[in-house]
């Protein structure tokens, strides 16, 4: 008897599902430019939102939780969590501002030192997450209390302003570009250092052997350590990467506001973690991209854009883009087992 053949699978619906989810941030940021531009004011018959300047202000304003959010997604994919980034913002904002005012260290040995204390600092909680097995959560929920302890000791609990020349306490001009524009006063610069984190993030997690391991940590650990995977490592690295970007995010912080506290980048971490879940990332790891992080990043840069515009309160607009943040939660837990990345 001839056997019978099986049906075929509708493989156009499930490839239209998987595009839905893979370009969820993207959509969202196209839905939400829309409706902004819509209900825009204008003056002088010109839409305020569309205006070139308030939407590269947009930009600006994201700069910062952008970069976060970059590292932010690569912990993420591994199955973690960093709650210590917005602290260690606020320690790289006040070191840098430190050494460039009391310690005379030039602009370029300033930025290398506090590069490298984000660095060591997120390796050494990769350390503790990866060698001794402690939580995440626990193990960046302590970095937080400790990155802002040693900025409010490396401060004197003092917030420290920067004046621009050549005299005693003065930094050097150059530092002051981070709160520029480029490109005959169009772009911010703090946009363009932006750009540079999430194209390299990108390239990282496309082309690299690293984002395979990445990947395959955060669908299963246990099958990639059995795999050769070294899982280990991998954790290691992912959290200094993440603790380096803060610190960069904390410099371009200094930069742009030519100041440094050691309460700056509080609640940072949250926004970067919206940011994250936004943009698609599965908060279990294994799945997501830098790529829905940045529209993530300014789908929410646009929310507040508009509703600023538009004189809305600031409770409300708190209540509105936490109400995205969990439809935005809600529609990954509506993606189908069978619907990948």
């Amino acid at each position: 008897m001839p056997r019978a053949t099986e049906a075929p699978r509708p493989s156009g619906r499930r490839d239209l599902l998987a595009t839905a989810f893979a370009f969820q941030s993207l959509f969202g940021l196209v839905l939400v430019f829309v409706a902004a531009a819509a209900f825009s004011p204008s003056k002088n018959g010109q839409l305020l939102f569309l205006d070139s300047q308030n939407l590269l202000n947009v930009v600006r304003s994201i700069s910062e939780i952008g970069i976060l959010g970059v590292g932010m997604t690569l912990v993420i994919l591994i199955g973690g969590i960093d709650l210590s980034v917005g602290s260690v913002l606020g320690l790289a904002s006040v070191g840098v501002c430190v050494l460039l005012t009391q310690d005379g260290l030039g602009v370029a040995a300033a930025v290398a030192l506090v590069l490298v204390i984000g660095l060591v600092f997120g390796l050494l909680q990769g350390v503790a997450v990866a060698r001794f097995g402690i939580q995440a959560f626990i193990v960046t929920l302590a970095g937080m209390q400790i990155a802002r302890g040693l900025a409010r000791i490396w401060s004197g609990g003092q917030g420290i302003s920067l004046s621009y020349g050549t005299g005693p306490g003065e930094v050097p001009v150059v530092f002051s570009l981070l709160g520029e524009r480029t490109f005959n006063g169009l772009v911010p610069i703090p946009a363009l250092i932006f750009a540079a984190v999430a194209a390299l993030g990108v390239a990282l997690l496309r082309l690299s052997a690293y984002s395979r391991h990445v990947y395959a940590i955060g669908g299963n650990e246990k099958a990639a350590r059995l795999s050769g995977v070294p899982v280990s490592r991998v954790k290691i690295v992912t959290f200094g990467l993440c603790g380096l970007l803060a610190a960069l995010a904390g410099i371009v912080h200094a930069g742009q506001l030519n100041f440094g506290g050691p309460n700056d980048g509080a609640m940072y971490e949250l926004d970067a973690i919206a940011a994250v879940v936004i943009g698609g990332t599965n908060l279990t790891g294994g799945r997501g991209s830098v790529v829905g992080t940045v529209a993530g990043a300014l789908l929410v840069g646009v929310l507040r854009n508009i509703l600023a515009l538009n004189n809305i309160d600031s409770n409300i607009q708190l209540l509105i883009i936490g109400l995205v943040i969990v439809l935005a939660a809600g529609i990954q837990r509506l993606r189908p087992a069978s619907v990948g990345s």
